[in-house]
């Protein structure tokens, strides 16, 4: 098949739509469903960036995209007890192979910002996958190839509209991309740089200058991240996952914000005072999701006040206080941090390390780069230049 028809491109006003090849036929198959213009963009995008999740560490990788960018990505590390609830995969008895284990940290980063994701799989999606895919609200999911029993499950999931895309792990696309920006085509090199180059992590301007494995797995998941993430971009990673990713800021240190809030939320779920949150039988998992991000924010009376709490809980829980949240973001550690460009100021470094890092990688070479090492040196962060910019748009 050389070309696929689609209902419209990006809007529904933006007709008519297709994708195609120029050369040769489309390396994906149309499974299930229906996928549209912004189904296929999500479905490349991330492909590509587990793809090379998968070549770079060799373990089952996955991620949840919306709107073009990740809002999680990870690798089959095994679950905790506590990730597994977090998650909201304990009630699962058969052991989580390494590709569910990889959407379950994918999918449980950023709850809220993967309502209605594309996920993508690296590995052949096998039954405990397609049962964990079937349960959340998601637009579509692409991988490799998928056990009768997966796409079994998956093909009745939303109704029997889910969409369910195949494609050809050996396929190569051309050198040189092209598209096309108010009627004139723009041409440029792939970018084809491999991240888990160990040159890559070589100057170390810090005085603190030890990466454990661990951290280097770390940051080459978060360079890997970030090359498919729309610019500004930052990520935090943490075990194997990102868990706090900020895309497409006009600012540094607003990315670098964003990215560091959403980190801060996903250790603030594992709170004692969340994670026993005395929920009412049968709330939806998104009603759920959306009541947690309310309760861990400032404006947790909006779940907590008369009248209101009795719909998500069984009995009113106490308020998680600004200095409970302070006391138990300090707690997290060894987080590792990358930028898809230079850090200007100092500023980034001291925002991140409210949240825990430890390690960062980032391109260097800005005017203040004396600025940024210093408050590194102040915390005892390990840094790396990379001499690598990873812009995406």
């Amino acid at each position: 098949m050389k070309e696929l028809a689609l209902k419209y491109g990006c809007n529904p006003n933006q007709k008519p739509s297709r994708i195609f090849m120029e050369n040769g036929e489309l390396p994906i198959e149309v499974l299930n469903g229906r996928p549209g213009y912004i189904n296929f963009l999500d479905a490349l995008n991330s492909w590509q960036l587990v793809k090379e999740l998968k070549q770079a560490t060799g373990l089952a990788s996955a991620a949840s995209f919306k709107h073009v960018s990740p809002a999680g990505a990870a690798v089959g590390l095994p679950l905790s007890d506590t990730l597994r609830k977090v998650y909201f995969v304990d009630d699962i008895k058969e052991e989580l192979s390494p590709i569910a284990s990889a959407y379950a940290r994918a999918r449980g980063a950023d709850r809220m910002s993967s309502y209605g994701d594309f996920v993508a799989l690296s590995d052949t999606c096998d039954a405990v996958t397609a049962n964990l895919l079937k349960r959340e609200v998601s637009d579509g999911v692409i991988a490799p190839d998928y056990t009768p029993e997966a796409l079994e499950i998956l093909r009745a999931k939303r109704k029997g509209t889910y969409n369910v895309l195949k494609i050809d792990p050996s396929y190569q696309p051309e050198p040189v991309e092209r598209k096309q920006v108010f009627g004139i085509t723009f041409e440029q090199g792939r970018n084809e740089i491999r991240l888990d180059d160990p040159v890559l992590f070589e100057n170390i301007p810090t005085q603190c200058k030890e990466f454990p494995k661990e951290a280097l797995r770390d940051l080459i998941i978060a360079l890997i991240t970030l090359k498919y993430t729309q610019s500004n971009s930052v990520c935090y990673v943490k075990d194997g996952q990102a868990i706090g990713i900020g895309a497409g800021q006009q600012s540094r240190i607003h990315c670098t914000r964003l990215a560091g809030n959403k980190a801060d939320i996903w250790w603030l779920r594992q709170h004692p005072k969340v994670m026993s949150l005395p929920f009412v039988p049968g709330i939806r998992r998104a009603d759920r999701d959306n009541t947690i991000d309310v309760y861990i924010s400032e404006d947790h009376d909006d779940v907590l006040r008369e009248g209101t709490w009795q719909l998500f809980f069984t009995e009113k829980p106490e308020v998680l206080t600004m200095e409970e949240k302070k006391a138990w973001i300090a707690q997290n550690t060894k987080v590792s941090l990358g930028s898809d460009a230079f850090f200007p100021f100092g500023d980034n470094i001291e925002r991140a390390h409210k949240s825990g890092v430890e390690y960062i990688a980032q391109a260097g070479g800005s005017v203040r780069d004396d600025h940024v090492i210093a408050t590194c040196d102040k915390y005892g962060i390990a840094m790396a230049f990379t001499g690598v910019r990873l812009f995406h748009h």
